[in-house]
Parts: C-alpha cells; structure tokens; sequence
C-alpha cells in the first residue's frame, strides 16, 4: 500500500510525497522513466510491463525512438492508471545531464497537459540505472515541477512524487520540506 508523508499545495495543485510501488498508483498518469529504444525490461518500465501488460510494450514499439529529454504516452493496460507517459532522462556522464533531465521533466507535463491528465505520478527520473546522482536527480526534479505548476496547472489537480527505496523518498521530502519552508 502506497503511504503519502508529505502533502502541500503549491498554486492550487497538491504535490505529495509518496512511499510504494508506481505500478499501484490510483492516478491519471504514471512516469514510466524509459529507455531511448522503449524496450521496458528492468526497472521501474520492467514493473510497469509486467504489471500493466504487453500492450503497453506493443503501443511503445509502434512509437519507436524516443530522443533523451522527450515524452510520448500509451495507454496503461490493466494498471489502474489511465495512461503511461514515458520520458527518457540522461545516462550520467554523457553531458549536459541537468538541462536533459529538465527537458525530460518538462515534456512530462507537456503530455499531462495535451491529454487533460488532473493527476499524475512521478518517479524520480534517471537516478536508477541511468545513474544520475539521487540528490542532485531529485533537486532538478522537484525544481522543475515546481517551475511546470507555475507555468501552467490550469489542467492539473495533484503531482505525487514516488520511490519505493528510503533514501529517494527521504530526499523528495527534504526538497520539498525546503522549497516550501517546512524545515
């Protein structure tokens, strides 16, 4: 069962912080953070499949190539999610790796927003094993989806940012804890 330990509202859109399993997510939206190729075998894509099923595989094959930095969506097969935005975040140490991992932040809520989503769930993007250092991963993250809110939430009603592991929720509490003065 997914626990919530931090809930603010940040311009009329709750952002909670979220401890459980993505693929259990009772959400519009879940963040599949993908790879280039859109083959989902480990990981978080891993989870999403075997959970969610072979379609979501078979929608992603017919999209093909997903550039670093970009979103697409599919549907979300037998997940309680409506949707499955992938992203594709930067590999650490290929260069430029915090304007990629906005980037991919970014298109997220470009997605969110072409396709009505009110909630979404948000896994944090390329620390697994992509690689990209989970305190400074979570730091781009949740500054980006704070930027995103303030640019447009007109569509939107609630961002969870979810990990399973302790150390990843314990730095989305911090960031957001900091961001809105709760320290």
């Amino acid at each position: 069962m997914n626990r919530e330990l931090l809930i603010v509202d940040k311009d009329g859109v709750l952002i909670q912080v979220v401890q459980g399993d993505i693929t259990q997510e009772n959400v519009d939206a879940i963040v599949n953070p993908a790879n280039s190729s859109l083959k989902h075998g480990g990981g978080i894509a891993g989870a999403i499949i075997r959970k969610g099923g072979r379609i979501i595989q078979e929608e992603s094959d017919r999209i093909g190539f997903l550039p670093t930095g970009k979103a697409v969506y599919t549907g979300a097969g037998n997940l309680k999610a409506k949707y499955v935005i992938h992203t594709v975040g930067p590999v650490w140490g290929e260069g430029d790796e915090e304007r990629k991992l906005r980037s991919a932040v970014s298109s997220v809520f470009d997605v969110a927003r072409k396709i009505s989503v009110k909630s979404i769930s948000i896994p944090a993007i390329s620390t697994g094993i992509f690689g990209y250092p989970k305190k400074e991963g979570v730091y781009v993250i949740v500054d980006q989806v704070l930027k995103e809110i303030e640019k447009d939430a007109s569509y939107l009603e609630k961002v969870r940012l979810i990990a399973i592991d302790d150390e990843t929720v314990a730095l989305f509490k911090d960031e957001i804890s900091a961001k809105f003065g709760l320290k």
